[in-house]
């Protein structure tokens, strides 16, 4: 089932193959597409690979937690854009005597927030933050604070309004209305919730990306291990989810090739424009890359004997690459300071 979006956008599958087919900044290479599905297989049958990985983070919500949707919801809708300049230290979160970076940092500072008695989750309460009041409870055991604080505080505004006053204030009633299926969940969060609307205009097309609108799809998915909540069936027709961290592992893979100007500005650190042809190119041809790859592992009959989709190969990949960071932190990873990823 294939489902537009918008009236007038590709949807992730397709804006994916649409982008591939006309890239001229970012190459796929097909041999490195067969080789990462060889090792994608490898760490099936190794069990590297398992919906169960959600559940291993302390920081993440659990099923049994009444208010585990409106959490994911609110950490979802501030997951964009962790990366800090090269000459500063990390935005770094302590939390029960653990240190947390990126994404895991800004979990661990909204339990923490939970544990100082601010009811994170309730929209009553995060609608109404203020920048130096979500300032506190992201602060950092560094100088670097979290970037786009006051962009961070409109998500917070925007979800918390659209929850009270459309879903009864609780995002339990948006995956109610989805009748167990993820695309029509995916389209209900970005068509109800602008901040997840990540689309851009690639070759006088609207393309969708939507990264977080179908994160946000995918732990719910993964926290209830397809269960209740999260059974959908339809799964796989969400696609990876194109940040700026998986385009690093597809490189290191042999899957994606740079141009030389394109490669020179990852090298210098320079700041990608959101929306630039090469910023949608790095997004696209990723998803194109795992979409090709689930389908290798389709055709190899893979998938009758191992869960796996592009939801599964992408949360791989994210997290290979903090296990083996030294590895591929000399690829470089292009830079874009944006609230979509």
């Amino acid at each position: 089932m294939s489902v537009m979006l918008t009236s007038d956008a590709l949807n992730p599958r397709a804006s994916g193959e649409f982008i591939a087919e006309s890239a001229k900044f970012v190459n796929i290479k097909v041999d490195g597409i067969s080789k990462l599905a060889t090792v994608v297989e490898e760490r099936l049958k190794m069990n590297e690979i398992s919906i169960r990985g959600f559940a291993e983070s302390p920081v993440h919500p659990k099923p049994k937690d009444p208010q585990c949707l409106d959490a994911l919801l609110v950490m979802d809708a501030l997951n964009f854009s962790f990366w800090t300049p090269d000459n500063l230290p990390k935005w770094t979160v302590e939390y029960k005597e653990t240190k947390y970076t990126g994404y895991f940092a800004l979990c661990a500072a909204l339990m923490r927030a939970k544990d100082e008695g601010i009811d994170v989750w309730k929209p009553e309460v995060y609608s109404k933050l203020s920048e130096p009041e979500l300032a506190r409870i992201l602060r950092s055991c560094t100088e670097t604070g979290p970037p786009l604080l006051p962009e961070r505080v409109q998500c917070f505004q925007e979800i918390g309004q659209v929850i009270l006053s459309e879903f009864d204030g609780t995002f339990a009633t948006v995956i109610n209305k989805c009748n167990n299926s993820a695309a029509q969940l995916l389209k209900l969060i970005v068509n109800s919730f602008p901040c997840f609307r990540d689309e851009a205009v690639y070759k006088n097309q609207k393309v969708a990306i939507y990264k977080r609108a179908q994160i946000l799809v995918a732990d719910v998915w993964s926290c209830f291990e397809a269960q209740g909540p999260g059974h959908f069936p339809d799964i796989d027709e969400i696609t990876m989810f194109a940040d700026y961290r998986v385009p690093q592992m597809l490189i290191y893979y042999d899957c994606l090739e740079y141009s030389p100007e394109l490669q020179e500005k990852i090298e210098k650190g320079t700041e990608l424009p959101s929306g630039s042809e090469e910023e949608v190119e790095i997004r696209g041809c990723s998803i194109a890359v795992v979409d090709r790859v689930y389908k290798q592992l389709v055709a190899k009959g893979v998938a009758k004997n191992h869960l796996v989709n592009p939801v599964l190969i992408d949360q791989w990949l994210w997290t290979e690459r903090r296990k083996i960071a030294s590895q591929v932190e000399h690829l470089g990873y292009h830079k874009t300071r944006t609230i979509f990823y």
